[in-house]
């Protein structure tokens, strides 16, 4: 039986993919959490072969969920169920320490696959996010300038181009207005733009939203 712990903090999704996974008979859902806090909770007195985690986390993101275990040298295996295209975030999440991402609107079985997959120690990756790896082989110097920000400038980015003003930011993220205020200004810095408005821009011509 693969015991998996989920961490996503919107209740509905979870219940989504308990669902699907419990539909497996191979699969069981020991643990379910909205936030870091509670996953660290929830892993010191729950066992489990695999932990599938959102990006998009109030406080600590995903991504920093998975530095921060590789940072402890865990052997957890993680696969990350995100709402965020492959091409945003799958790579920086692999490189993070993943052993597979899935897109939250792709078909519910492709996460009992992947869970299987990664159960096993390998790693799961769709024929979209192969190719981004090849292509991130053939060519390691990216010329896209987003692709230098750090994993919180890089979120930044794309809730500001989403429409949410720097409060809103602050309150999901669990930021102060202040430290919020930095990340947007070093994205500017870093992708030579002036504003919001050449931000949001910027956004939609590389695809890190919708237009």
């Amino acid at each position: 039986m693969i015991k998996v712990i989920l961490c996503d903090d919107h209740a509905l999704i979870r219940r989504g993919i308990r669902d699907t996974l419990s539909d497996a008979p191979d699969i069981q859902v020991v643990g379910e959490a909205g936030d870091y806090g509670e996953l660290r909770t929830l892993m010191r007195n729950t066992t489990c072969d695999v932990l599938v985690l959102d990006i998009n986390l109030p406080g600590r993101s995903g991504l920093d969920v998975l530095h921060v275990l590789k940072d402890e040298g865990s052997t957890l295996r993680v696969l990350v169920v995100s709402m965020y295209p492959e091409d945003q975030y799958a790579i920086r999440a692999l490189r993070a320490g993943a052993f597979g991402y899935v897109n939250k609107g792709g078909d519910p079985a492709l996460i009992v696959a992947a869970v299987r997959t990664v159960a096993q120690g390998r790693k799961y990756v769709t024929p979209e996010i192969a190719q981004m790896l090849v292509e991130s082989l053939t060519t390691p110097m990216s010329e896209m300038a987003h692709e230098k920000l750090s994993d919180r400038e890089l979120q930044t980015l794309v809730m500001i181009a989403s429409g949410k003003r720097l409060s809103d930011i602050a309150e999901e993220l669990m930021l102060s207005p202040k430290t919020v205020s930095v990340y947007r200004a070093r994205v500017l810095e870093k992708l030579g733009l002036a504003n919001n408005s050449e931000l949001t821009v910027y956004a939609i011509r590389n695809g890190l939203v919708g237009s």
